[in-house]
């Protein structure tokens, strides 16, 4: 009934289900990269029963036939039937998943009919008491895996669902990549669920950037380090990250809370070191698939022995000077060469550097590995010789940009902030920029950019006045004006997380709220005109000080109260007194000269009562 089911469906609703198979075997071949057309005709798949479902469809094991007039054969294949999408989004994937097969072409990769393979690492696991693989199996598939990302992370594939149920196992034991980009097809496509809508992957491998790739993005391909670090962490531990939680729950943790997965000790330090990086919040600071592959390489005839472990191809840790508040990671990316223009590297949090030892020079000559530890020789103008300067204190210079400078388009585009930061600039001037509102990094020219003002944590923003509809919700004061915040963190893309320590915020997460940098301006004592603004600008650094203020002002006018009141009472007190001491007198003038009065049994003569006026 499946397969009539199928055959009876139009190809324009069925076709998108269907792409490129093993061109490595040509006797599994579904459709191989040497076809002009690899579509399949859906009639000549007839499904048998179900074998799988996932966030984005469901997988099948059905038959394929393939007749010409040389043969007649049945395959059978792995069908991944997708969710129904809406019919005005049908053909904006179909030429995603044309543009991934195109770059599949050479590839020994599969996007959605497949060879039907027995098992995955996720079964195998299933097998094992604990749910764990062996270490020497986990370093082994952990190779196998990084390498078949790293040549699909060079076609410009990203895969964004990798776990080990993924993984695929061949009659050899070598795992496989599957279900290769069916969230980056899906990417910004209107979905009918809800939920399908807020996933890009499965959410207990989800990086912090897939959860909203176009406000915490863009999605990269080091996104992938994070899935493929929690699929590592799964097959040595036999439990999912964030196993029973809740979407919620796991969103706040990643997310919000920035949280970690916990790695279990023990691990080769190459290993460790790098899966350590997997899970490094700001995408740009985790290892590329090449470091991986070359930490899980060099471990594989690793021995623990003796408390220490031997036969280390290469430890890769190790201490860098300079470059602080950066992974040796992020430092790793930036290849100098002979030639590059240079500057001291600024540091993670500052928007105007300081004390920079080389402003600007040339790269004259290179000393060992400059990707590891090495130094270079930078000639700076005005000073004689060369100096010898390690690699990680340095940035490359290209155009008069380097990464991480924030940039703002000549020519504004309303789907996305104006201002960004700037991921990558190459030699020829090629760059990648990420932007609020793109999932995906921009890519273009220098010359379509102007530099832009830098944000940092730290700094107070608020937005301006001619901002009337902002682009993320923003608190305003009480008169009807925009309140002001401070940053406390800025992502990959420039958007700014901003809180308000000036207001007592209620039933608002963290009490934070997100920013355009496009969309804001800089608060601060100097901007602030006449003793009003200024005092106010004072209220946005605690909710507490106007309150306090208040206190203050209500004490010292007690005091104040307390001080006169003293004051008065003792003037009233003295006139008192002095007026009971003449009555007193009196009384004593007119008693009898002998003093024989009962009511005063001692006499004194009245040149003793004056003393005591």
């Amino acid at each position: 009934m499946a397969g009539q089911v199928v055959a009876n469906r139009p190809a324009s609703s069925f076709e998108f289900v269907l792409v490129e198979g093993d061109s490595g075997d040509s006797s599994t071949v579904v459709a191989s990269s040497n076809q002009i057309n690899p579509w399949i005709d859906p009639t000549t798949i007839k499904l048998r029963h179900r074998i799988g479902r996932g966030p984005f469809g469901d997988v099948w094991l059905a038959t394929h036939h393939r007749t010409s007039e040389d043969y007649d054969e049945y395959h059978e294949v792995a069908v991944k039937m997708l969710h129904p999408i809406k019919e005005v989004n049908i053909r904006d994937v179909l030429n995603r998943l044309d543009d991934i097969l195109s770059k599949c072409q050479g590839l020994e990769t599969i996007c959605i009919v497949m060879k039907f393979y027995e098992g995955s690492v996720g079964d195998k696991m299933a097998r094992f008491k604990g749910g764990k693989l062996s270490l020497s199996d986990v370093l082994r598939y952990g190779a196998d895996l990084a390498q078949g990302i790293m040549d699909l992370h060079a076609k410009e594939i990203l895969i964004l669902n990798l776990k080990p149920f993924n993984f695929l196992l061949n009659s050899n034991d070598q795992a496989i990549v599957g279900d290769i980009g069916i969230p980056y097809v899906l990417l910004g496509i209107s979905l009918p669920s809800t939920d399908m809508a807020r996933q890009l992957g499965t959410p207990n491998y989800m990086a912090p950037e897939q959860w909203q790739p176009e406000v915490r993005g863009p999605i990269s391909v080091e996104t992938d380090s994070w899935g493929f670090g929690c699929s590592i962490l799964e097959m040595l531990t036999g439990t999912q990250p964030w196993s029973g939680k809740s979407i919620e729950e796991i969103y706040k943790l990643v997310v919000a809370k920035q949280e970690k997965p916990h790695i279990p000790s023990g691990l080769p330090p190459a290993v460790e070191n790098v899966i350590i990086g997997c899970f490094e919040y700001d995408f740009r600071s985790r290892p590329l698939m090449a470091d991986i592959l070359h930490a899980f390489k060099s471990s594989q005839n690793a021995v623990y022995q003796d408390g220490g472990w031997t036969g280390l191809g290469s430890r890769m840790i190790r201490e860098k000077p300079g470059g602080v508040g950066y992974t040796e990671w992020f430092l790793a990316k930036d290849h100098l060469q002979v030639g590059d223009m240079v500057r001291s590297r600024k540091s993670p949090n500052s928007c105007n550097p300081k004390n920079m030892d080389i402003p600007e020079g040339t790269v004259v000559g290179l000393e060992r590995d400059t990707d590891q530890d090495g130094f270079v020789l930078v000639r700076v103008h005005g000073v004689h010789d060369p100096i010898r300067v390690h690699v990680s204190t340095l940035e490359r210079v290209t155009f008069g940009l380097a990464a991480g400078d924030w940039v703002r388009l000549k020519k504004e585009d309303k789907k996305h902030s104006p201002v960004g930061v700037l991921h990558s600039i190459n030699r020829d001037g090629s760059v990648t920029v990420a932007f609020i509102g793109l999932e995906t990094l921009w890519k273009g020219s220098y010359s379509e950019f102007q530099m832009a003002k830098p944000y940092c944590a730290g700094q107070f923003v608020k937005l301006k006045p001619n901002v009337f509809s902002p682009r993320f919700e923003w608190p305003r004061k009480r008169g009807g004006e925009w309140a002001t915040g401070r940053i406390c963190q800025v992502l990959p893309n420039g958007c700014l997380i901003v809180d308000f320590p000036g207001r007592l915020m209620i039933g608002h997460d963290n009490g934070s709220f997100l920013g355009d940098p496009a969309e804001v301006e800089l608060v601060s004592f100097d901007t602030c005109q006449g003793v009003v603004k200024k005092y106010q600008h004072l209220e946005d650094f605690h909710w507490a000080v106007r309150p306090l203020l208040i206190a203050l002002g209500l004490f010292t006018a007690m005091k104040f109260g307390l001080f006169v009141g003293k004051k008065v009472g003792r003037g009233r007190g003295r006139s008192n007194v002095k007026k009971e001491k003449n009555h007193v007198v009196v009384q004593n003038e007119n008693q009898n000269v002998d003093g024989q009065s009962a009511k005063n049994s001692a006499w004194r003569p009245p040149k003793v009562t004056e003393i005591f006026r």
